[in-house]
């Protein structure tokens, strides 16, 4: 582990070079889903074992709170007043929901869309003639259209540490994650989708929201070397997968130009890990079939998502 910004502006630049020239999903429209074969996901599938699933999401928040001023917004829309009058005969309940998708609270998919980065986005498309107030012309959500099934491996790194959470402004290494897999018997691998836990969803629940843009654990940029090195699929953390402050100058999210920018990785962020944490430890096995399914916003940076564990 880390918390101290160690990453020069220089340095940063030249590890994103390493990971345009190493990363597989660097140089393809579909970023690192292009390593997720057919015959990984029916391998994914042989992992299916007990017949039981576990939501990876958090309860969409619908209230203001530090680290979310502007909270998802749900209300009854029908029937008027949102009761029901006596004797009415048929009616129907009905809802509204909106939210800003890239929150700090809310589970959500990144599109490779997301990331603008020296005016481009992933593979040097220029986000001026990408981006419309319609939404993304190109490397949108309309990517993931038919979902991303494959195998989800979790790494607990507050367990490997012998802490319930990861305090803010640590950032986990490769060789946190190495250690990790030796601890919990497991080894990523090409076409994986990683997740990450911190612990920020637990320090949430029992210490109470705080302003995470000033402080959060997640990883440190030099982690994602490791994640090309294995040829992940899909990265994601009970954080926001970046440490704040940033571990590297002048570059607020390194982890989000690195992993979406340059590897073409979609991000899951603010998972909510707690919950299948002692599923996995129980069954004494840290792999399992992983399913995300958001919704068909095709021209969307992103969307909320209830991915699934299934054991």
């Amino acid at each position: 582990m880390r918390t101290s910004q160690e990453l020069s502006e220089s340095g940063f630049r030249a590890l994103y070079r390493r990971l345009l020239s190493t990363a597989p999903g660097a140089a393809s429209p579909r970023g690192a889903l292009d390593t997720l074969t057919a015959d990984r996901v029916l391998a994914a599938v042989r992992e299916v074992r007990a017949g039981r699933t576990v939501s990876l999401a958090s309860p969409v928040n619908t209230l203001p709170a530090p680290d979310d001023p502007r909270p998802a917004e749900h209300r009854l829309v029908a029937p008027a007043g949102g009761v029901p009058e006596p004797g009415g005969g048929l009616d129907f309940a009905r809802d509204r929901f909106a939210m800003d998708v890239h929150g700090d609270v809310d589970t959500h998919l990144d599109a490779l869309c997301h990331v603008i980065y020296d005016d481009t986005l992933h593979g040097g498309v220029p986000a001026a003639d990408a981006l419309t107030p319609q939404g993304a012309r190109t490397l949108s959500l309309d990517l993931v259209r038919d979902g991303v099934v494959g195998r989800g491996v979790l790494l607990d790194i507050p367990g490997l540490h012998g802490v319930p959470w990861l305090e803010p402004g640590t950032g986990v290494t490769a060789e946190d994650l190495v250690a990790a897999e030796a601890r919990q018997g497991v080894r990523v691998g090409p076409g994986d989708i990683l997740l990450v836990r911190v612990g920020h969803r637990r320090r949430r629940e029992e210490l109470g929201p705080w302003d995470v843009a000033r402080a959060r654990a997640g990883l440190h940029p030099a982690a994602l070397e490791f994640l090309a090195e294995r040829q992940v699929a899909v990265l994601g953390s009970d954080g926001n997968n970046d440490t704040a402050p940033s571990a590297a100058r002048r570059v607020a999210f390194p982890v989000h130009v690195l992993a979406v920018h340059a590897m073409g990785l979609h991000l899951l962020d603010y998972l909510r890990l707690e919950e299948v944490l002692p599923v996995c430890a129980g069954e004494g096995r840290w792999s399992f079939l992983c399913v995300l399914a958001p919704i068909r916003l095709p021209a969307a940076t992103g969307a909320p998502v209830n991915p699934l564990a299934v054991l």
